[in-house]
């Protein structure tokens, strides 16, 4: 009886030894795939500011109904510009057809109005828009592709 009993005990503390021994490599494991305090974290990003700026990206929406499908982005050449200077308007498109015709918008009246230039989105979905601003003041200004707008972007006109 007394081996029978050595036995079990023997086997029992082997069964246990080999179980802290697979759940600690498992905690390891795990330790080591998580990011720790040792691995710099990322610093978040801001996303919108109060003031608009020459480059912005963001999925707009159409008034009233829930969030569009694409993505525009518009950059400006120049945020500040004399009367009859011409700015360069560039950026992508995502979620919009090759070939959809892009336009400038600018703030009038408190409304959206489109300006004279246009131009469509080539291969790549990119855009470039070259126009000239000949009265003084701020201009908020936006470009359109299908539905889909980009944020507001500002140039002064000094």
């Amino acid at each position: 009886m007394n081996s029978t009993l050595r036995s079990r005990c023997a086997k029992a503390i082997g069964a246990g030894a080999l179980s802290v021994a697979l759940l600690s490599a498992g905690t390891a494991g795990a330790f080591a795939a998580s990011p720790s305090a040792a691995s710099p974290r990322p610093k978040p990003i801001m996303t919108s500011s109060a003031k608009p700026t020459g480059t912005s990206t963001a999925k707009p929406t159409k008034s009233g109904s829930p969030m569009a499908n694409g993505s525009i982005t518009a950059r400006v050449s120049k945020v500040q510009v004399k009367p009859g200077q011409s700015v360069t308007f560039t950026g992508r498109a995502k979620g919009v057809k090759v070939g959809t015709k892009v336009v400038l918008l600018h703030m009038h009246n408190g409304k959206w109005t489109p300006l004279k230039s246009s131009t469509v989105l080539k291969n790549g979905s990119s855009y470039s828009l070259v126009t000239k601003f000949n009265n003084k003041g701020k201009e908020q200004l936006r470009v359109m592709a299908g539905k889909i707008v980009s944020p507001t972007v500002v140039v002064t006109v000094k």
